[in-house]
């Protein structure tokens, strides 16, 4: 790109690329095409300084599919930057397919993990356009702000949702036991989500995550 040029618009996934990945492709070239389009767009997204463009990077998975954003990321270790891309963009679109429930779980949290919920920057009480907010703008840190304290951000934003989600298990356990294991399990997994998202951040801070 020349010096000084702002793209119209940002070189977003490109879903023929996707398709020529089939299930067995070489795990070497599949890491290759994860960590080239993650750092191409990561670069781009702050090269640009256009908030138009970050606006359109936010928005990835609506533009191209969940399914192509996950056949580029998602085998990629949470210790990359595709790794992390992905759990951030994953957290996004769950938000914005179910902000309700979203908002209710954090509101349950809240009160149990407070530190998690300063970190995060959410309003208190928050509603569902209040979780959709922060998860847009901890996606914007990603090109327009210090990557590894929006990997933090998000990893708050899950310890959070974790606590809620956990304590909203043990108030319908007595009433739906499956519904309740999977909660749990959901919990769990926001946690691990939020471990990894950790990691990352310090891998970032030292200049080990790529």
């Amino acid at each position: 790109m020349v010096e000084g040029r702002r793209p119209r618009r940002p070189a977003m996934l490109d879903p023929r690329a996707a398709d020529e990945l089939p299930g067995d492709v070489d795990p070497a070239l599949r890491s290759e095409v994860a960590h080239t389009t993650a750092n191409a767009i990561v670069h781009q997204g702050r090269a640009a300084e256009d908030p138009e463009v970050v606006e359109r990077l936010v928005r990835l998975v609506e533009a191209e599919g969940l399914d192509t954003v996950a056949s580029m990321w998602a085998d990629s270790p949470p210790t990359t930057l595709p790794g992390a891309l992905w759990r951030l963009y994953v957290l996004r679109e769950w938000v914005r397919r179910d902000p309700r429930t979203i908002a209710e779980r954090y509101r349950m949290g809240v009160s149990v993990a407070q530190v998690h919920d300063v970190v995060a920057g959410v309003a208190s009480p928050p509603g569902p356009s209040d979780v959709s907010r922060v998860v847009d703008a901890v996606l914007s840190g990603v090109f327009a702000g210090d990557l590894a304290v929006t990997l933090e951000r998000g990893a708050a934003f899950c310890r959070v949702l974790a606590t809620g989600a956990a304590h909203d298990a043990d108030f319908v356990e007595g009433t739906d036991t499956d519904l309740a294991h999977r909660m749990t399990r959901g919990a769990s997994g926001l946690v691990r989500t939020a471990e990894e998202l950790e990691v990352a951040a310090g891998l970032w801070r030292a200049g080990r995550l790529d």
